[in-house]
């Protein structure tokens, strides 16, 4: 059967061939390149058939030498040489691969000139979906070590195109770390197909490694909304102080809320500890008019109220407040002090306060005092210093997975 593959394609083909020649077609060779009395004519006339553009003719001939007793190696070495160009030239790629194939082993083709077929035999069957071959390729190439992001490309999109989301997840997965390990950066291309393959598995971790992977390396607007769609659900049902991390990176990195997003986005904030916070985004979320239906706007504008009136009250008390807890042998009394500066945007006060905290022993939670002292050195336009307590939290992957991620966004 013919397949119909781009004049482009067909072009790279029969010119990768050329490069690998037959000119050695009947000549008369020393040792075993020398074809048989039996084949040799035989031989002759498919060249010239194929030198006249007559190849329907030359594969007649050739199959003709298939079916000769008395042929030696090396005649048949030479009929899959021009049965190939003459396949390919007639547009028969199916029949093209199959001689290629035949040919990769053969005791006349240096070891040199195998990677140069095996890509060939790659293109090939990838054009005629026969995928579980481009897969073989594939690991015979990264077995062999010349495999590049090409292979490893046609190799993922294989498992995938077959229906093998599992095999892509777990092929693509270990290419794009290997990547990492080695300081290089994976093509945005790469981690999609790996998204939609970890889409495919329902493997929700899987999914947000991939979207960390390309805030990191394409941190475009809508790679951090899926990021943060996805630690959200991650989050569910899990500690509110985290949801609470979750959120704030959120509209750090100006990902869209939801109304419901930002309603408990205030109210974790005001449980937590930190009105300021609650005010501001809450008035964001009615700058940007996002509660629209009158029962939201309603409950917003009671949750507003609500914000502004422990504003007030904690406003009134809060140096006293601060100065208890510097006295104290509590470094979270210091920590929460230094989160209801950071919800006013006094900054340095924060960064004061979280660091007292950290200097004394006994704290509960340290990994998220310094996320928030983090925090508070990059919106005081310290962003070394935030890297810093980004780079020390630690003991909580969730927590450590928000540095990471606070520390790419401070690089933006």
């Amino acid at each position: 059967m013919k397949h119909n593959v781009s004049s482009t394609f067909a072009a790279l083909l029969v010119a990768a061939f050329v490069s690998v020649g037959f000119s050695g077609v009947v000549s008369a060779q020393a040792d075993a390149k020398q074809n048989s009395k039996v084949a040799g004519p035989v031989l002759k006339a498919a060249k010239a058939s194929l030198d006249a553009k007559k190849y329907s003719d030359a594969i007649a001939k050739l199959k003709e030498v298939q079916g000769l007793s008395g042929k030696n190696a090396y005649d048949e070495h030479l009929t899959n040489e021009m049965l190939y160009f003459a396949y390919a030239r007639s547009n028969n790629y199916a029949e093209a691969a199959k001689v290629l194939e035949g040919t990769l082993d053969s005791q006349f083709v240096p070891k040199s000139e195998q990677p140069k077929r095996i890509r060939q035999l790659l293109q090939l069957n990838y054009q005629l979906k026969n995928y579980d071959k481009v897969i073989a390729f594939g690991d015979r190439a990264i077995k062999d070590g010349f495999a590049d992001d090409e292979i490893y490309t046609w190799v993922g999109q294989a498992y995938y195109l077959k229906g093998d989301f599992k095999g892509t997840q777990k092929f693509v997965d270990s290419y794009v770390g290997n990547q990492s390990k080695a300081g290089k950066r994976p093509k945005e291309q790469t981690l999609l197909l790996l998204q939609s393959a970890c889409e495919k598995t329902g493997d929700v971790g899987c999914r947000q490694r991939v979207f960390e992977n390309l805030v990191a390396h394409y941190p475009k607007p809508q790679y951090w909304q899926n990021l943060m769609d996805a630690m959200t659900r991650a989050q569910s049902g899990q500690s509110e102080k985290v949801q609470l991390q979750v959120y704030r990176l959120a509209a750090a990195v100006d990902v869209p809320l939801k109304p419901s997003d930002y309603m408990e986005f205030a109210q974790l904030a005001l449980e937590a500890g930190s009105p300021g916070e609650a005010q501001a985004i809450l008035e964001k979320g009615f700058q940007k008019k996002v509660f629209t239906e009158p029962r939201v706007t309603s409950s917003a504008t009671r949750l507003l109220d609500n914000a502004k009136k422990q504003v007030t009250t904690d406003q009134a008390q809060l140096e006293k407040v601060a100065r208890d807890a510097a006295s104290s042998s509590s470094g979270d009394k210091d920590v929460s002090v230094g989160l209801a500066y950071l919800g006013y945007q006094q900054y340095d006060k924060a960064v004061e306060a979280i660091n007292r905290g950290l200097g004394k022993p006994g704290l509960q939670n340290a990994a998220e005092a310094r996320l928030l002292l983090g925090i508070a050195e990059l919106n005081a336009g310290r962003k070394d210093e935030a890297r810093k307590a980004f780079k020390q939290v630690k003991g909580d992957p969730t927590l450590e997975r928000l540095a990471n991620l606070w520390s790419l966004h401070s690089q933006a």
